[in-house]
């Protein structure tokens, strides 16, 4: 009898030609498994595994019918009731395949067994593809030469360019000789290369930079300048669910750092975006600010499992309670047990004098952190805060607080963010007030780790030793 089964024409033009594992449960009758299976084949489309996730309501031997003598692809069920994990990941270690095919359906797999799935497929590089979602790997180009690391993210506003500037700064401590390579919605339209050792990095220079219409608190700036190494920025366009830019410029980026002298590379991610560049190892970091489900769900998880250090940070009351950072800690052993985990908090640490002066603060902190910033400034350089915005990234609401805060003020201490060069630095020269920029600096406050200093030199150091 002809298989007149009819399938979607842009899942076929994917998957002609490819290699492919197929999900498959117990609650379709294996009837219409085995039918939608033999279509698959008669497509040119090489079927080398079924992976049974579960489910028996209709029939007791579901795998047993679905054999195939002809074309012999192997059937792997779990022993356990449920979706064992485990033995999905073992399989795909066995199996050459191109994509997984998922023919499953409610109630053996629902959106977040989905979601986990897809990240384990999308872990070995692979594509992930159903009756209406089609989940691609990201794209990884492997031209570094050099050894390198990638810092990437599960979110914005986690705190990712301040733990950037903290490894680039340990890294040039312990004379990694490193670059930095970043990537933002607000990078340079060509790599654009800063180079620290020939330009004088202060607020001027940014000034400058801004009134030429550059964006000056780029993220690529704020490492040259807090992190005192040599950058590269690049811009990115759009990210998807995996990490995905739409486009970037970054490849180009990564030849240009190949060209030059330095020995490391370290690759910034722009939010959950990563960049499209294969990397020796991966630090992940998260905020513990997040909902739980962007860390431990969705393609968060995936971002834990292809990683080699994870990062928590603003682990602190009101930002997140005990209860909350201890259950982000166990959902990340759980998902690769054997990764170190790092519970931080951030302090600013100017990069200028401030002790006992008159001093305006300028972040993109959240209101509710302002008290903590402010009781650490005064206490540790005795300092008088005459005034505290938190708008750098709304600048009409920024103008009027700077209008009120530095009249009576020495300093003006800032983070490298949205307007702080173009509005915030610009308006405190204008009225003769000091620029100091402040790094925020990670403080550990429990995990695996005691001192981030040695853990991030050794951590470089393992990546070093596999050149040589």
């Amino acid at each position: 009898m002809e298989n007149n089964l009819h399938i979607n024409n842009k899942m076929i033009n994917i998957l002609k030609g490819k290699k492919v594992i197929c999900l498959v449960d117990g609650e379709h009758y294996p009837p219409v498994t085995k039918q939608t299976l033999e279509k698959l084949l008669s497509l040119n489309i090489k079927i080398n595994a079924l992976f049974f996730l579960g489910g028996t309501e209709k029939v007791k031997n579901a795998t047993t019918e679905l054999k195939n003598e002809k074309v012999g692809y192997r059937i792997y069920q779990s022993k356990k009731d449920g979706i064992s994990y485990e033995m999905m990941d073992e399989m795909m270690h066995e199996i050459d395949f191109d994509i997984v095919i998922d023919l499953s359906d409610e109630p053996v797999v629902d959106y977040n067994s989905r979601f986990k799935i897809g990240s384990y497929v999308l872990k070995h590089g692979k594509d992930y593809l159903s009756a209406d979602y089609y989940f691609q790997a990201p794209d990884e180009r492997k031209i570094l030469t050099k050894p390198n690391l990638s810092i990437i993210g599960t979110g914005k506003r986690i705190g990712k360019t301040a733990i950037g500037v903290t490894v680039s700064r340990v890294l040039k401590k312990y004379n990694y000789d490193p670059v930095v390579i970043c990537m933002g919605r607000g990078g340079p339209p060509e790599p654009d290369f800063v180079n620290t050792v020939k330009m004088e990095m202060n607020e001027e220079t940014l000034i400058k930079v801004a009134e030429k219409g550059g964006h000056a608190a780029s993220d690529y700036w704020e490492d040259a300048l807090l992190g005192d190494v040599p950058t590269i920025g690049c811009r990115r366009c759009g990210g998807g669910f995996a990490g995905n830019p739409f486009f970037s410029n970054v490849i180009d980026g990564v030849k240009m750092a190949e060209e030059l002298p330095y020995k490391f590379v370290i690759m910034e991610g722009s939010g959950s975006t990563l960049p499209p560049i294969k990397a020796d190892k991966k630090i992940v970091l998260a905020g513990a600010h997040q909902d739980i489900s962007k860390i431990l769900g969705f393609f968060g998880q995936y971002r834990i499992m292809i990683s080699d250090l994870a990062i928590l940070t603003m682990c602190e009351k009101p930002l997140a309670s005990r209860k909350k950072i201890q259950k982000i800690y166990d959902g990340i052993k759980e998902i690769k047990p054997d990764m170190k985990v790092i519970l931080t908090k951030f302090r600013p640490l100017p990069l200028g004098d401030i002790n006992n002066k008159k001093v305006f603060v300028a972040t993109t902190a959240q209101g509710v952190i302002r008290k903590k910033i402010i009781k650490f400034l005064e206490k540790r350089y005795n300092i008088k805060i005459t005034g505290y915005t938190n708008h750098l990234s709304n600048r009409e609401k920024l103008k009027k607080d700077l209008d009120q805060g530095l009249k009576n003020s020495d300093i003006l201490l800032t983070e490298i963010k949205a307007a702080s060069i173009d509005v915030a630095a610009l308006t405190a020269k204008k009225n003769n007030v000091d620029v100091v920029f402040m790094h925020n600096q990670p403080v550990i406050v429990g995990g695996d780790v005691v001192d981030l200093e040695k853990e991030l030199s050794s951590f470089a150091e393992k990546i070093v030793e596999e050149y040589k």
